[in-house]
């Protein structure tokens, strides 16, 4: 917060000004209370778009509202568990789940004006949330959260100039998405001419499969959850939600030895090809330390007829065609002979490493491209916090005197708010 507030500003807390409420899922064992018209948000559908007329999982009837809370349009909605500050504006009348609080809106405070300064104190929510596995902000807690108040009118001429600044950078936020995207294209591109025979080619090239070219393929388990010791080993444990780089560098969980023994788990030597056939299918990584992996995953084990490079660069070429193979209705998996019957052309041991380098080369300088873009993107995005910083200290758009102090707004709030309470 600023040392020194601008003339006719006030600082206060969101309990002062707004009605909180926190939201409410009814009885799951009710189904007619879901699937009808009306949004039920969830976190998963904040910070998507500003306006929330529609919710992707739940919706419910107008039974199912009678039991959670009936919030009106322009109801500004804030995440108080887990990913804390996520937000939205509710475009129609909506209810939310318990974990988000709902701020309810008034006549003398512009809502958009609200669902931009949730980001300010975003820092606040998370220095004040329990101190648990997953952060917390009760009700109590968030009402308690710092808001500063301009003049109504002023509230106003700061969201039309938030909004005219964010829609420049937006558009140009576009534009490095689309750059990202055909790097990504080029990237195929680049594999599909590798494997093609385009990039180099000097002899025969031999129809395979993923089976011909593996000693062996290695899968994986989980060892019981019930035995929580087993989770206090030293033995990296992969499962899907490591593989969010090609060379991660450890594992979420770690297990002992008598959890490998007592399981299906097995351990997969370093410097190993690991894909994703049910959960995530598609990924993958190569790791540079040895590790066992779940039921998930499978390891390849590669004959010395193929360059790893080589075969590490095909896999991604052809996760596509992988994906496309997946069969399941809650998640899609594919077998392991559905995995060993992947065809391909395989060039000479020699090729194979000329093919490589050609690929690295292309592959590098659309990294380079990519950082680039990468690093316009975090400086949009820094733009637009400079925005909002200049917003709420008064320095982005010029103060009229002749507007009624926020002083005025305050004590009309809490006037009205005594009145509605008397009824």
């Amino acid at each position: 917060m600023p040392n020194k507030l601008p003339q006719g500003w006030v600082e206060c807390q969101l309990g002062e000004v707004f009605e909180i409420v926190t939201g409410k899922t009814p009885p799951k064992k009710y189904p007619e209370y879901f699937n009808g018209d009306i949004p039920f948000v969830k976190p998963g559908d904040l910070d998507k778009e500003i306006y929330i007329t529609q919710t992707e999982g739940d919706s419910l009837t107008v039974e199912g509202l009678k039991y959670a809370p009936n919030l009106p349009k322009n109801t500004v909605l804030v995440s108080c568990i887990g990913n804390l500050g996520k937000k939205a504006i509710l475009g129609i009348i909506g209810s939310c789940n318990q974990q988000i609080n709902a701020i309810i809106p008034n006549s003398y405070i512009e809502n958009k004006y609200t669902y931009f300064y949730i980001d300010k104190i975003v820092p606040w929510l998370e220095a004040n949330a329990s101190a648990t596995t997953v952060k917390i902000l009760n009700k109590g807690k968030f009402e308690q959260a710092p808001f500063i108040l301009p003049p109504l009118n002023e509230q106003k001429r700061i969201v039309e100039k938030i909004e005219s600044e964010f829609a420049k950078i937006d558009e140009g936020l576009e534009h490095l998405e689309k750059a990202k995207e055909q790097i990504k294209q080029y990237r195929q591109s680049v594999l599909k001419s590798a494997f093609e025979g385009k990039l180099y080619k000097t002899s025969e090239w031999t129809k395979k499969n993923i089976g011909e070219i593996t000693s062996k393929i290695i899968g994986g388990g989980t060892p019981s959850k019930n035995i929580t010791q087993y989770y206090e080993g030293e033995i990296p444990f992969m499962t899907v939600k490591d593989m969010t780089s090609s060379r991660p560098i450890d594992t979420e969980w770690h297990i002992t030895k008598e959890a490998v023994e007592n399981s299906s788990t097995n351990i997969i030597p370093k410097d190993t090809i690991i894909i994703a056939t049910r959960v995530g299918l598609g990924k993958i990584v190569r790791v540079n330390f040895a590790t066992t992996i779940n039921q998930d995953l499978k390891a390849l084990i590669l004959k010395e007829c193929i360059d790893k490079d080589f075969c590490e660069y095909l896999i991604i070429y052809k996760t596509p065609e992988i994906i496309a193979k997946g069969r399941g209705t809650t998640v899609k998996g594919i077998t392991l002979e559905e995995l060993k019957d992947i065809k391909f052309n395989l060039p000479s041991l020699n090729e194979q490493k000329k093919i490589v380098e050609e690929i690295k080369k292309r592959f590098a300088v659309a990294n380079e491209v990519e950082k680039a873009v990468e690093d316009n993107i975090e400086k949009a995005k820094q733009l637009k916090q400079s925005i909002l910083k200049k917003a709420f200290e008064g320095r982005l758009v010029p103060q009229d005197p002749n507007d009624e102090p926020a002083t005025k707004l305050l004590e009309k709030i809490k006037q009205e708010r005594k009145e509605n309470d008397r009824k």
